[in-house]
Order: structure tokens, then C-alpha cells, then sequence
């Protein structure tokens, strides 16, 4: 599930990769695996590269305030709230009851249930009744793509100068180089990629972490 999200690394060196990284603790890995185990939809958990990568993000940027846009079974929920400073706080959205249920049982077992807000609604409704204060330090989107535009402007309004958005799924497996398509997430994150890459508030680098990864700073 992870490798398949790396489709530009080959079986030899996504494993060497992966070796040459910490290995997972048991609450990670028993959420993987239970994750794994919804099937094809398990595809929308990130990679646990990712996963690390952010939590030393969070914890290096002294993180108070996070969002999080799409909770699905709580794996990424678990990555930011590990690096957030002392008394800090990830809001986190989503509209299924189900798999946040999930999410719930390992927030509670891994000590992190009172650093986590789970909001169950449309994340832009959630968004917009926010308070219109720039105190938020740090927001991973991760969600339905057609919607990555609201979102982003919503958290950007609320985003502290220097704060950090990181934006999910940038590559789509290769298929932002397709030139037409008729898959409606291709032509949003091509259009996202395209809006963002001329927003002149914030700077911005495209990785190829997992599929994709855009790391945007307010100036």
C-alpha cells in the first residue's frame, strides 16, 4: 500500500528506503494494518515516510495550532499531534463517522485524544466558522481534491506569517503529465498546482514524497 504511492521509486530502493527509516511503533503499524484491511480505499492513508516527515516538521517548527484536512483512519492525525509543542492543538476534519471511529481508538491508545478536535461535517463549513485570527502554525490538506482551492484559501486567511500548508496527491501517479483527462481529481490538482504556483503571498516547493507532497510558507 505504501510502495504503491511511490510509483516513481523502484521495489530495490523504496526498500531501501524504508529500511534506512525508524521502524514503526505498534500503534502505527496495527493502524496500517487494520487500514489495509478496508481494502482499495486504504490507498487514501499516507506513506509512513510521509508520516515521519511531518511529525519532525511539526516538532521543529514548535507547532501550537495545527489544521488537518481529511482524517480518514487518524494515521496522519497521529504524526502531527506527536511533533505539536507543549499545550498545542490539531483541529481535524472529516465527514466520516466511520472511519474517525478508527481513528478515535488509536488517538485514545496511543495518549493523544486531548490534543485532537475531530470536526464531523464539510471541512469548509468547518473552515469558515473559524475565528479570522492568523494563528495557525501548521495545515496538511488531504482530502477531496475539487475542494483543495476552498480549503486552501480558508487556512491561508488563518495561517500566521512563516506558517506552513502541506498539500497531499500533487503527482497523481503521473497523470498531471496527461494532457487530457476525464478523471475529475487529475484536473483539480492540475488546476490547484497551477493556481498556487502563481499566488505570490506565499513561496512554495513541489516533492516527490509518497505522490507528491507541496510545502507552501505565508510570507
Amino acid at each position: 500500500m505504501a510502495h504503491a504511492k511511490s510509483f516513481f521509486l523502484d521495489d530495490d530502493i523504496y526498500a531501501y528506503l524504508l529500511e534506512h527509516n525508524r521502524p514503526l511503533d505498534d500503534v502505527l503499524t496495527e493502524l496500517a494494518q487494520e487500514t489495509r484491511a478496508l481494502g482499495r480505499i486504504a490507498g487514501m492513508q499516507i506513506a509512513p515516510e510521509q508520516g515521519v516527515f511531518m511529525t519532525i516538521l511539526v516538532r521543529a517548527l514548535g507547532v501550537q495550532r495545527a489544521i488537518e484536512v481529511g482524517t480518514f483512519t487518524g494515521y496522519s492525525a497521529i504524526c502531527i499531534a506527536r511533533g505539536l509543542a507543549p499545550g498545542g492543538r490539531l483541529l481535524t476534519c472529516d465527514i466520516n463517522g466511520e472511519w474517525t471511529a478508527v481513528a478515535r481508538r488509536y488517538w485514545d491508545r496511543d495518549g493523544l485524544a486531548d490534543r485532537i478536535d475531530l470536526q464531523l461535517g464539510p471541512a469548509a463549513d468547518t473552515l469558515r466558522s473559524l475565528p479570522a485570527a492568523q494563528d495557525v502554525d501548521f495545515a496538511f490538506i488531504d482530502a477531496d481534491k475539487p475542494s483543495y482551492p476552498v480549503y486552501y484559501e480558508e487556512i491561508l486567511r488563518r495561517l500566521r506569517p512563516n506558517g506552513l500548508i502541506l498539500v497531499d496527491n500533487v503527482l497523481q501517479r503521473r497523470h498531471v503529465l496527461d494532457q487530457e483527462t476525464d478523471d475529475a481529481n487529475v484536473a483539480a490538482i492540475k488546476a490547484f498546482n497551477d493556481l498556487v504556483l502563481d499566488d505570490d503571498r506565499v513561496d512554495l516547493v513541489m516533492l516527490a514524497i509518497s505522490d507528491g507532497l507541496t510545502i507552501l510558507r505565508k510570507r
